[in-house]
């Protein structure tokens, strides 16, 4: 039973309950702070500026008493709408905290040599990872050596980089660093951290305002001597700076307390992944002795503080507030012989001339059009955690990919055109009826390329399409919002076109709609609906007959359901007519499965492996279609390669 990732999303997701709680706990008692503050100062102003009546009593002024509830109110409210406002704000996802740190896109089509490199490097660990391409973002006037990935989902992630990254690290360390951010985004920490930004912004905000009140109040207060009221704002003003500087205090420390584990977790994964740990621990070596460190110097560069790879920004009290264990720890961890001394810094052409994409042969030799059933079988062993096979392979793929597909998929206008090159029917007189629906419906000068890549992607290998689909994505993401609607009216022209679209089209046609669509449509975010699958039997019916018949001869369906059925005993399953299992019904159950608790997808997965396995023999087109499932239950799955090793 595979547990790893499955484990670390649930961890995730606890992480969030915990950030929730603390964050309550710090605003009742900024709240509770604010009142007893306001009241201890309206007390002192009454008692010095007392109203003596005739019979000798000492009253307040009846405006002031109700001062206490109000400033505790507006402390309240302050906070929340703040946070509420900042969460709104980052509904964006990567993009938008990418863009606020002073981030720009590295476009596809780009010259220099360095950006290219980058891109090359991330894009591998992408379809090694079994997730869509991200846009990578540059800091280019960040010198310090440091990145990060933001998101709330591989659909809507970023990475991005500093220009000393890009600049200062050779290939090996540049993977290291990538691959830690990658397993940012597959132990679902990113969506945990833009969520720490949203939520702390509040306290902040408070900071902020009393800071203002303050001078505001000062400034009154010298103005009019005498004015009662000015005093006593000038105090709340005062409280309420200090509650900020308190505040955002508290906030580090959650940051910190959230954190620091996951990079530790982090630097290991991505050890995993490469198969390098020296380059992990030379990049790490780097930062300590780069003259800029990992430091960054945008303005907003405290509220990201604990996304980074490094220590991005100082902090007095390091022991207590910072989000990233010490770097000597960190370089310890993975390199336990080093000598505590930081190698000097080599010139920026030295690095420069690692360029090429590093040294990656075909996998296991010549590829076989079939996967091991024993490697299918423990798939759902092998999400979440891509290895240096995986990444070789997908270097190697990419090279072996046609010039002309590639270059068309890194731009806007050719990737549409790969895409509808991707759908097109074998049948002539369908593909006839397709492309003439398309050419209704888009530019000829987009059908004319279809027409010239067709030929080309027809002889793609199909364990080449699901990658040429995440490629792709970066380039669509970058439409404008009409020519996404265009783009989508022709899509679906190509899909109905065809009414009798085979099952694998189908799944490349959904994958490719759920990463793309959050970018151009407003979505409401998947919530859990069953932290079980006990009320899913239609649903699990539906998908595992589809696998079932997909990857089996009639004769062996019932027994390959029977096999399947094993790995969810608590639920009622049946092996459907294959009528029943048609694509409707098939998008209807995953739209449902894909709200499953994380901690069940696992034995899911593997139910839909053992379906697709029970004949013993899974061809590279079954495998596929099974990590397109996986896609679509949000389990990222790295390619399934023939002579590939089960640990």
């Amino acid at each position: 039973m595979a547990t790893d990732f499955f484990q670390r999303q649930f961890e995730a997701r606890r992480s969030t309950k915990w950030l929730v709680l603390l964050f309550a706990l710090a605003v009742i008692g900024i709240v509770a702070v604010t009142y007893f503050a306001t009241a201890y100062a309206v007390e002192a102003s009454a008692s010095s500026r007392a109203e003596r009546y005739s019979d000798g009593r000492v009253g307040k002024s009846d405006d002031l008493q109700a001062a206490p509830m109000a400033a505790a109110l507006a402390a309240l409210g302050i906070i929340l709408l703040g946070s509420l406002y900042k969460v709104s704000q980052l509904r964006g996802g990567g993009t938008i905290v990418a863009e606020s740190l002073g981030g720009r896109p590295i476009q596809r089509n780009t010259a220099d040599l360095v950006e290219r490199r980058v891109l090359n490097v991330v894009e591998e660990m992408a379809l090694a990872s079994g997730v869509p391409v991200p846009p990578v973002y540059l800091l280019a006037n960040e010198q310090g050596i440091n990145a990060f990935a933001a998101g709330y989902s591989p659909s809507d992630a970023v990475v991005a980089i500093t220009r000393g990254t890009a600049e200062q690290l050779t290939r090996d360390q540049l993977q290291g660093v990538i691959a830690h951010e990658f397993s940012h985004i597959l132990n679902g920490d990113m969506r945990l951290n833009i969520r720490l930004i949203g939520i702390l912004h509040g306290i902040l905000l408070l900071g902020l305002l009393g800071r203002f009140l303050f001078r505001i109040a000062a400034h009154s207060g010298r103005s009019r001597s005498k004015n009662n009221g000015a005093m006593v704002f000038v105090l709340i003003g005062l409280a309420l700076l200090i509650l900020g500087f308190v505040g955002s205090l508290m906030g580090n420390l959650i940051k910190a307390a959230v954190s620091r584990q996951r990079e530790y977790l982090a630097d290991a994964s991505a050890v995993q992944f490469t198969r390098n740990p020296e380059g992990l621990a030379g990049a790490l070596k780097r930062i300590g002795a780069w003259v800029k460190g990992s430091l960054l110097g945008h303005e907003n560069a405290a509220e990201a503080s604990h996304m980074y790879f490094s220590k991005g920004i100082r902090f007095g009290l390091d022991s207590l507030f910072d989000t990233h264990p010490p770097l000597p720890k960190r370089i310890l961890a993975l390199d336990p012989r080093w000598d505590g001394k930081y190698p000097a810094v080599p010139a920026k052409a030295a690095v420069l001339t690692e360029l090429g994409p590093g040294a990656a042969g075909l996998v296991g030799g010549a590829m076989s059009d079939s996967v091991s059933a024993v490697v299918v079988e423990h798939a759902a062993e092998q999400v979440g955690k891509p290895t240096e096979i995986h990444r070789a392979y997908s270097a190697q793929l990419v090279r072996e990919l046609p010039k002309e597909v590639v270059e068309a998929a890194h731009e806007a206008y050719g990737a549409r055109a790969v895409v509808f090159a991707l759908l097109l029917d074998r049948e002539k007189s369908v593909r006839e009826s397709q492309l003439k629906a398309l050419a209704k419906l888009t530019t000829p000068d987009i059908v004319d390329l279809t027409h010239k890549l067709a030929p080309v992607v027809d002889q793609l290998d199909v364990r080449a399409r699901l990658p040429l689909v995440d490629i792709a994505l970066p380039a669509l993401r970058s439409m404008a919002k009409s020519q996404f609607q265009e783009f989508s009216q022709a899509f679906r022209a190509l899909v109905d076109a065809d009414d009798r679209l085979a099952l694998f089209e189908w799944t490349l046609h959904r994958i490719l709609l759920r990463h793309l669509q959050p970018q151009f449509v407003p979505l409401r975010p998947k919530r859990i609906a069953y932290y079980g699958l006990q009320r899913l039997g239609e649903a699990c019916s539906v998908l595992l007959s589809t696998l079932v018949y997909a990857g089996n001869p009639p004769e062996l369906a019932q027994a390959a359901m029977a096999e399947a059925s094993q790995h969810l005993p608590e639920v009622s399953i049946s092996l459907l007519p294959s009528e029943a299992c048609n694509l409707a019904q098939l998008d209807k159950a995953l739209l449902q499965l894909e709200r499953v608790a994380a901690k069940h997808r696992g034995r899911l997965i593997e139910a839909c492996a053992a379906a697709i396995c029970a004949d013993r023999v899974v061809k590279i087109r079954e495998a596929e279609l099974l990590r397109g499932i996986s896609d679509m239950l949000d389990c990222p799955m790295p390619p399934l390669l023939p002579g590939q090793e089960v640990a």
